[in-house]
């Protein structure tokens, strides 16, 4: 059954795994990449000193607004960014940064800026920021290079060159937050505001 434009679901984004957190909450849905510049706007945004939660609020919001000017419906942008002591931490392409960067997280407490906006007919209408927190344990050196070697180039497709779905939970020893926030798709807080406009049932 086709839903009504105003209940139409669009992920503003070509994510695998917000894909994945949708499809697997029952979401009808359907998948449009903005086409950002990413990379060139958090570069602004870092020269106007922007926070990281800030960040990754106006990345969800701009991925959204893209969408939704021409497309009808309920339009989705998400952001997530790693905050180590207020530095955003971006992702890696080498495997060589890939264990700087762990190194850098090994024994400390970062946090996931997570960010989601929603938009209707070019405005946003709902937005929602998960700061779930991480440590990550003191490990061994040898630990690191037998799980650089065992997720290969996984460790290039999020920041933190982690993925808490699968190898990557044996680099923490506390996490406090939601999981599903924390793959990228504050899916409760979401799914609760669509069923108060009518797109979910109660």
């Amino acid at each position: 059954m086709t839903a009504a434009p105003e209940h139409r679901l669009i992920l503003a984004s070509k994510s695998k795994a917000r894909a994945a957190v949708l499809r697997g909450a029952g979401l009808q849905f359907e998948q449009i990449g903005s086409g950002v510049d990413e990379e060139a706007l958090k570069d602004a945004l870092r020269a106007e000193g922007a926070s990281v939660a800030r960040q990754a609020d106006l990345l969800a919001e701009t991925k959204a607004l893209k969408v939704s000017i021409s497309h009808p419906g309920v339009v989705l942008g998400c952001d997530q960014m790693l905050d180590l002591d207020g530095q955003g931490l971006d992702k890696v392409s080498t495997r060589d940064d890939a264990a700087d960067i762990l190194r850098r997280l090994r024994g400390k407490t970062h946090i996931l800026q997570g960010a989601i906006v929603a938009c209707v007919d070019g405005a946003p209408v709902w937005r929602h920021l998960a700061q779930p927190r991480l440590r990550v344990r003191n490990f061994s050196e040898d630990f690191l290079q037998a799980y650089l070697d065992a997720i290969g180039e996984a460790a290039f497709e999020s920041v933190g060159c982690y993925q808490l779905e699968g190898l990557g939970a044996q680099l923490f020893d506390r996490i406090d937050g939601d999981y599903f926030s924390i793959l990228g798709m504050p899916l409760l807080p979401l799914m609760q505001w669509l069923r108060d406009r009518g797109s979910l049932p109660q």
